[in-house]
């Protein structure tokens, strides 16, 4: 059930966000050199990688760690990168990821291909058997302000409790963090 839900609804989203997303990507190609997207290696089930899309937020010559480990992170920023970030308007193309099955609706977020030890720590609480999410518990209960043994065990208190109805009870609690950006830094 929850495999049908996601592509549902990811099909429906993408089909009646397909101007604002053609939009957002016109927006990052004019305001910054480099593409739209930014195609990102990031850990599924299984631990294994997939490519994950994001509307590009920070320069092309950006080095390849998740934010919060760069020197002053501000100054990678593109232009219309912070509002983006601050909206969550970068994470709309994860529907397409959702769409085909890399990603669920509901999940912990995917780790950077190189945060050994978020990926270290998921694998011993089991959460690597679940399909990453667009948003999940750990999202809705601090996003970037967590510290990795808090994320992990939301993540894992995920896992013990998933059932549709708390998945639709993450889908809706995640409106107000992102419309108030409450916990994110970049």
């Amino acid at each position: 059930m929850k495999r049908l839900f996601d592509f549902t609804a990811a099909a429906i989203g993408l089909i009646v966000l397909v101007l604002p997303l053609v939009v957002l990507w016109a927006v990052v190609r004019l305001t910054s050199p480099g593409p739209g997207l930014y195609w990102s290696q990031r850990v599924g089930k299984g631990s294994g990688l997939f490519p994950m899309p994001k509307f590009r937020t920070m320069r092309i010559d950006t080095p390849e760690v998740a934010t919060h480990l760069l020197e002053n992170p501000d100054q990678w920023l593109t232009p219309v990168g912070p509002l983006m970030r601050k909206l969550s308007l970068d994470e709309l193309p994860q529907l397409w990821s959702v769409l085909i099955g890399h990603m669920s609706l509901v999940g912990p977020r995917p780790a950077l291909f190189n945060q050994d030890d978020l990926i270290a720590a998921r694998k011993i609480a089991g959460v690597d058997a679940l399909r990453p999410g667009v948003t999940g518990w750990a999202q809705i209960n601090g996003r970037d302000e967590l510290a990795i043994p808090d994320k992990v065990a939301l993540d894992a208190e995920y896992l013990a409790r998933r059932s549709f109805l708390f998945d639709l009870e993450i889908l809706v609690s995640t409106v107000v963090p992102v419309l108030t950006a409450r916990g994110v830094t970049r």
